[in-house]
């Protein structure tokens, strides 16, 4: 219960000093008169008023404002030209409006312009205004909070307007639909934010988003082929936000940002200059640019002092058409050839007249116009005005000024705020035409004049669809419209100033371009190139960077057989085994055929050798047929040596068949003629051997039986027995697997060799391994005897010749294994004449010379002495 009390006790508290605030706060307010419609804006009555809200002055008055002693609408100064051409645009359309006989027929359209100063508060007590209706707050000393509260619901009955034109920059807009709630049609808001609808269901413009500039930028810069992006933005939703779709656009494209340097309007001359020198180093000669036109004109006296005037920039609609950025002197310089978007612009017909025909002797209570004229002309044209300047003599016309407020070459914001007024003059020409206006007053489908509400004309916006005057369809797509850009270029004049030039339109997502109108930063019409890497030619692949942006790689050319055939290519493409690269490696090219050819240097060297052989061993046996008689011929058993020869003579001339073109039978019968060959020469002389041992083991006691088993047909068997065991293995193999003519496509190269594949490698080892069977038996005998006691012991040649022959063979192996292509072919021709020529001059060398240079050792005295 004591607790109970102590908390009602402090809630009564809390509530007393609530109200003593609330009291202290209304008595310390001052009595402050709102402007009255004569001076502090412009007006016009009308069955229904729409609200203007325009930044029509930039130099607010330095005033220390504070709560209680509010400064809601003292006067700034430094009226700007083109506002007061929106200003104009408003009135000329509602003019235009009422004067129509198919548009809002019976009704006239009234409005109430005001100006922000181009500050948020203002432009949050303007809308005020607008919202509260025109009322006097006199000035009072409440007793109490009641009286507060009956004056508030006072004024809350005052005239309203339904809609306000209005919001300069996008924060003044989002402070208008999410503080104030009134229903406002922003022709120059565009940051992306304010099409979200949950957050502000009361927003429309006639001005794109922001992000519908940085997407068409991205699409010319894809379009261009611009692969390496630097870019200079403000550092607010602006900037940022159009970098950031700028960036996601183009990343698609396989297009890359190169940096990212931000502006600060409170720190503008460092970052200017650090963005400058940022310019500078990069190898980016193209540079997006999102910032307002007073930070880009900073940027470009810093690039003009470092001398950078090579690059090419991207506008933004906020500085593409900037007249004081084309007329700045660093401009001609750093800028020229600036590409980019800009408000779509259009022509209304009659303005240019409505314009240069105002005078302030028509529109007395126009204070506008009066500080305009006086700004242009220097004189006062009203004679009660209370300015300093002297009266004007009445000659003065806007007819001969040329200066924003009267050029009507691009009317672009201008012709947004004209939009904005059809729009809304659409939507109430849709609320208030029902059938029956009092019975539908009260639903929400219709209205009448007295009885608009902002609810009302919000539904009736979202359906508005109309062709305007110039023929443009118009509607909205939630609260925004559809994108609609122009595409500008500043092209150098003869004089050397430069000019705004229109070369294409953005239609949504179509872009309508004439690229042979456009002037680029070099002067010319040749589109600029800005990579970070240069293009991989075709015959080489991209490398990526470790670390580095996808436009950063190295280059690097295809291996032997890949091809690539493209620009940039990823990786490089395998050629089929019949083909292979050509020297540029950008195409497959078929492989040649390549083999030991007799025309060319090996072949003809090899042939001649082989031939030479031949003719040696020819010789050879002509010297012993015509010596046979001789005991050096005879002792040697002359019909094996003879036998040999023709063996010799064979083994030379095998290799001849391994010249030339493989075919299916040179396959077949150059393994057969070089394994049977050899195997007749080594038979030869390993009887040859076996004859010599018997005859010298016969000579001792008890012996003589020995000899009848090397007679002469028991050599000849031996001879034949020996050979018919490799016929037999030659005949076996090249029956079942026969080695084929195959080209060898595992060889690297354009040539490949066209070779006789050994498709068993059994058949082939069982001839070599029958061979150098024979060969180490034989070997074995010879050494056994080397020392038998003749004068002339044939077993000491055949032993010298055995070792070489073995010797080649032996090295032959790895070799021939080891050679590549047609190399292996000539391996084996080298083997077997090296072989061939070791047994011929081992063996017959020796016994030539003395059959033909020492005839007199050519006696059996002389071979049988010890």
């Amino acid at each position: 219960m004591c607790s109970l009390s102590l908390s009602w006790l402090w809630s009564l508290w809390l509530w007393a000093a609530s109200v003593l605030l609330l009291l202290r706060l209304v008595q310390s307010l001052s009595c402050t008169h709102w402007r009255s419609m004569s001076n502090q804006g412009l007006y016009q009555d009308g069955d229904v008023v729409i609200g203007g809200l325009y930044s029509l002055h930039y130099l607010p008055p330095n005033i220390d404002s504070d709560f209680t002693h509010p400064p809601l609408f003292k006067m700034c100064s430094g009226i700007e030209d083109l506002p007061m051409q929106y200003i104009y645009a408003m009135m000329f359309a509602v003019d235009e409006i009422n004067d129509s006989e198919s548009l809002l027929p019976g009704v006239r359209l009234g409005y109430r312009i005001l100006d922000s100063c181009a500050l948020h508060p203002w432009a949050m007590e303007a809308a005020l205004s607008l919202v509260g209706g025109d009322s006097t707050f006199c000035t009072f000393t409440p007793k109490n909070a009641i009286s507060f509260v009956e004056e508030i619901q006072k004024m809350s009955r005052v005239k309203t307007v339904p809609l306000i034109i209005g919001g300069a920059s996008s924060k003044t807009a989002i402070i208008l639909t999410r503080v104030l709630g009134p229903l406002s049609m922003s022709y120059q808001s565009s940051c992306p934010c304010l099409s979200d609808k949950r957050q502000y269901p009361n927003f429309f413009r006639t001005i794109p988003s922001d992000i519908y500039q940085a997407r068409a930028l991205a699409q010319l810069a894809i379009q261009f082929q611009w692969k390496w992006i630097g870019a200079v933005v403000a550092e607010n939703d602006y900037g940022l936000v159009a970098v950031k779709v700028f960036q996601e656009e183009i990343e698609k494209a396989g297009l890359c940002m190169a940096f990212v340097r931000t502006l600060r309007r409170e720190n503008l001359v460092p970052d200017a200059r650090e963005a400058a020198l940022t310019i500078q180093a990069s190898a980016a000669t193209v540079i997006l640019v999102v910032s307002w036109y007073t930070d880009i004109r900073e940027l470009f006296v810093q690039l003009e002092k470092i001398n950078v005037t090579d690059r090419q920039y991207l506008a933004s609609e906020a500085w593409s058409t900037s007249g004081d950025l084309l007329q700045h002197p660093a401009s001609s310089r750093v800028a020229r050839g600036v590409f980019g978007v800009a408000i779509r612009s259009s022509n209304i017909e009659g303005f240019e007249n409505y314009i240069k025909s105002l005078h302030p002797s028509q529109r007395p209570e126009n204070e506008f116009l009066r500080e305009y004229w006086e700004k242009v002309f220097g004189c006062t044209p009203l004679s009660s005005s209370s300015s300093p300047l002297p009266p004007c003599n009445g000659t003065e016309s806007l007819y001969g000024v040329q200066n924003h407020f009267t050029d009507m070459s691009q009317l672009r914001v201008t012709y947004n705020v004209y939009l904005a007024v059809y729009a809304a003059a659409h939507a109430l020409h849709s609320l208030l035409s029902c059938p029956n206006t009092e019975a539908s007053a009260a639903t929400s489908n219709c209205s009448s004049p007295q009885n608009v509400t902002p609810a009302q004309l919000l539904e009736h916006l979202h359906t508005v669809n109309f062709t305007t005057p110039q023929g443009e369809r118009f509607y909205f797509q939630g609260g925004d419209i559809p994108a609609k850009y122009d595409l500008i270029n500043w092209q150098k004049t003869p004089e050397g100033s430069l000019r705004l030039v229109l070369i294409g339109r953005v239609d949504g997502f179509d872009i309508v371009l004439n690229e042979t109108a456009i002037q680029w930063t070099t002067g010319s019409s040749q589109v600029p190139v800005s990579v970070c890497t240069v293009s991989c030619e075709p015959g080489t692949r991209k490398a990526l960077r470790k670390g580095e942006p996808v436009c950063c790689f190295d280059c690097i050319p295809c291996g032997d057989g890949e091809v690539s055939n493209k620009t940039d290519a990823l990786q490089c493409d395998r050629c089929p085994l019949e083909f292979w690269s050509n020297p540029a490696r950008t195409s497959c090219i078929p492989r040649q055929l390549d083999f030991l050819a007799f025309n060319e240097t090996l072949g003809i060297t090899l042939t001649t050798v082989a031939v030479s052989g031949a003719v040696v061993t020819t010789a050879v046996f002509v010297v012993f047929l015509y010596y046979r008689q001789t005991p050096m011929v005879r002792a040697n058993n002359s019909e094996l040596s003879f036998l040999l020869l023709v063996s010799l003579k064979l083994c030379f001339l095998c290799s001849l068949v391994f010249i030339g073109r493989p075919s299916v039978w040179t396959c077949r019968f150059q393994q057969a003629a070089f394994g049977i060959s050899f195997v007749l020469s080594v038979s030869c002389l390993q009887v040859k051997t076996m004859v010599v041992l018997a005859a010298f083991r016969s000579a001792r006691p008890g012996s003589e039986s020995l000899m009848k088993w090397f007679g002469p047909n028991q050599q000849r068997g031996s001879v034949g027995i020996f050979t018919s065991v490799q016929v037999l293995i030659c005949v076996i193999w090249l029956s079942l697997n026969p080695p084929l003519p195959q080209p060898d496509w595992e060889m690297t190269g354009v040539k490949v060799t066209l070779e006789c594949a050994m498709e068993s490698a059994l058949g082939f080892s069982l001839v070599l391994g029958y061979i150098g069977l024979l060969a180490c038996t034989c070997l074995l005998l010879a050494f056994l005897a080397r020392k038998l006691p003749d004068n002339f012991n044939e077993a000491k040649l055949i032993t010298f010749s055995m070792l070489i022959f073995c010797a080649v063979w032996v090295a032959f192996v790895p070799a021939y294994v080891s050679s590549p292509g047609k190399y292996s072919v000539a391996v084996e021709i080298f083997a077997i004449l090296a072989s061939s020529y070791g047994l011929l001059f081992c063996i017959f060398a020796p016994k030539c010379f003395i059959i033909l240079l020492r005839p007199e050792k050519n006696t059996k005295k002389h071979l049988m002495a010890r």
